[in-house]
C-alpha cells in the first residue's frame, strides 16, 4: 500500500448510527469527508446535531478535520472509502443488498488507482467479493486487487450504550490480500484504543459479525421458549432465570422481543447463505420463528388476562409504554413492538404508543400506528410497559398504575417491576 498519512483522505459513505462515529473519529486526525443521500441528515450535522443521538455536540466539533457532503463528486479527493449503510432484510425475511449494491456504484464512480474500500455493513460470507467487487470494478473500469484493494471490518455499535463506545470495542479487521489487511488493520488501529484483530480472510470477518448476533438471536428464543413453558406452568421466569444465574456459568439472557437492525436480521443472511449451498440452518430458523412469535404472544396474554378479570379487549383502550427497538434508543427500525399493535388491532382493541425516545411522526409514517404526547389518568384498561425506558422506572409504578382505570391490566414485557407490582409479566 502507497498510502502515506499525509496522503490518507477518508469518506465515510453513510452518515447513521455506525457511520457518524467512525467520521468523528477519523475527522480528529485525518482529512474525513462524510457523505450521506439525505440532504436533511448532512444539514443537522453541520448544524452540530445528531438525532440518532450516538455523538454529542461537543464530540462533532472536536472533529476539526471532518466535513459532510451529498455530493458524490466531492469524494474524489479521497483515496480510503468506508461503507457503513445498512442491510435490511425484505418482507419474504430475505437479506436486501439494495443499499449495499447503490453504495458500491457511489464509491466505484470515484475509485482511483491505489484507493481502498472497507465494508462495514452485516452481509453473509462473500457477499463483499461476490457483490460488491464486481460493482466497483463495472463503475471504474479498474482491475480489483491491482488497481485497487478492498476489505471488511464489521461495526460492533450497539445503540444507545454509553459505556461501550467505538474507540474501546475491539475492531476485527479484513483484507483482500494480506498486504491491505496489514494496512486496513492499521488504519483502524489509529482510533480503537482496545485494538483490533486481523482475520486472515474477508469471508472469515464476516463470518464472525453474523455469527455474532446470531449467537445472540439463538440464546434469547431458548430462553423465551423457556418463558412459554414456565408461564404455562404458573412459574415466574425472571426468579427461575436469577436462581440459575447464581451458577457461575449460566449465560444471563432475558426474555423479551427481538427486533432492531441487528439481532433480528442478521441470522436471516446467514440461513440465506446456508439454503444457497444445500444445508437448511433448523436451529436458527427455529430461533427466529420463536423470536417472531413473541409480539402476537405478548398480545394473547394480556388479552387472557383482561378476559379472567372481565374486561372486554373488543373497543379496550390499551397503552403501550415504549414502540424503540430497544430500551434509551430512538431507532424504531424493525421494532417488534408493532407485533403486538398489530395482534391487539386483530381483536378490535383500540391501540395508542407512547414512548418519549421515538420520533412520532416518524413513526406514524412508517407504521401507522396511533400516538400519544402526554398520558392522562384513568383511561386505560390494560397498560404493557414493552420497552424498559428509564422514564418508565422513573415514573414508577403508582403513577403507571394511575393511568389505568379502575379496572385495568398492566403487562410488565420487560420486567421493570416486581411481580408484586405487575398483574403478569413476561
Amino acid at each position: 500500500m502507497n498510502i502515506s498519512d499525509d496522503d490518507l483522505v477518508i469518506a465515510i459513505i453513510g452518515l447513521g448510527y455506525v457511520g457518524l462515529p467512525l467520521a468523528v473519529e477519523f475527522g480528529k486526525i485525518h482529512r474525513t469527508l462524510g457523505f450521506d443521500i439525505s440532504q436533511p441528515r448532512i444539514e443537522e450535522l453541520r448544524a452540530g446535531h445528531d438525532r440518532t443521538l450516538e455523538v454529542e455536540a461537543e464530540q462533532l466539533k472536536q472533529a476539526s478535520r471532518l466535513s459532510f457532503t451529498t455530493q458524490v463528486d466531492d469524494m474524489h479527493a479521497c483515496n480510503f472509502f468506508i461503507v457503513t449503510v445498512p442491510t435490511p432484510i425484505d418482507e419474504h425475511k430475505q437479506p436486501d443488498l439494495t443499499p449495499l449494491k447503490m453504495a458500491s456504484q457511489t464509491v466505484g464512480q470515484v475509485l482511483k488507482p491505489g484507493a481502498i474500500v472497507v465494508f462495514e455493513s452485516t452481509v453473509y460470507p462473500g457477499a463483499t467479493e461476490e457483490v460488491c467487487v464486481p460493482i466497483l470494478e463495472q463503475q471504474s473500469g479498474l482491475v480489483f486487487n491491482q488497481d485497487f484493494h478492498v476489505g471488511y471490518s464489521p461495526e460492533r455499535i450497539n445503540p444507545g450504550d454509553k459505556q461501550h463506545r467505538l474507540p474501546s470495542i475491539k475492531k476485527v479487521t479484513a483484507g483482500s490480500t494480506p498486504e491491505a489487511g496489514e494496512f486496513i488493520d492499521q488504519v483502524y488501529r489509529k482510533i480503537i484504543t482496545a485494538g483490533t484483530f486481523l482475520t486472515s480472510s474477508i469471508k472469515v470477518a464476516e463470518a464472525a459479525k453474523v455469527i455474532e448476533n446470531t449467537q445472540r438471536d439463538v440464546n434469547i428464543a431458548l430462553i423465551n421458549e423457556l418463558a412459554l413453558i414456565f408461564n404455562r406452568m404458573h412459574i415466574d421466569t425472571l426468579e427461575v432465570l436469577e436462581a440459575a444465574g447464581t451458577k457461575w456459568n449460566f449465560l444471563p439472557f432475558r426474555p423479551g422481543l427481538v427486533g432492531g437492525h441487528c439481532i433480528g436480521v442478521d441470522p436471516y443472511y446467514l440461513t440465506h447463505k446456508a439454503q444457497a449451498i444445500g444445508y437448511n440452518p433448523e436451529m436458527i430458523l427455529s430461533g427466529r420463528r420463536v423470536n417472531d412469535a413473541m409480539g402476537a404472544y405478548v398480545a394473547d396474554s394480556v388479552v387472557k388476562k383482561m378476559t379472567q378479570n372481565k374486561i372486554h379487549a373488543v373497543d379496550a383502550k390499551i397503552l403501550l409504554l415504549g414502540f424503540t427497538f430497544k430500551e434509551n434508543c430512538p431507532d424504531v427500525r424493525n421494532t417488534r413492538v408493532i407485533d403486538i399493535v398489530h395482534a391487539l388491532t386483530g381483536y378490535h382493541a383500540k391501540v395508542e404508543v407512547y414512548d418519549p425516545w421515538m420520533d412520532a411522526q416518524e413513526a406514524q409514517q412508517e407504521y401507522a400506528i396511533s400516538t400519544v404526547d402526554v398520558l392522562q389518568d384513568n383511561s386505560y384498561d390494560a397498560i404493557i410497559i414493552a420497552v424498559a425506558h428509564q422514564q418508565f422506572a422513573q415514573l414508577g409504578i403508582e403513577k403507571i398504575r394511575a393511568l389505568g382505570k379502575n379496572q385495568h391490566i398492566l403487562f410488565d414485557v420487560k420486567h421493570v417491576f416486581s411481580k408484586q407490582e405487575v398483574d403478569a409479566r413476561l
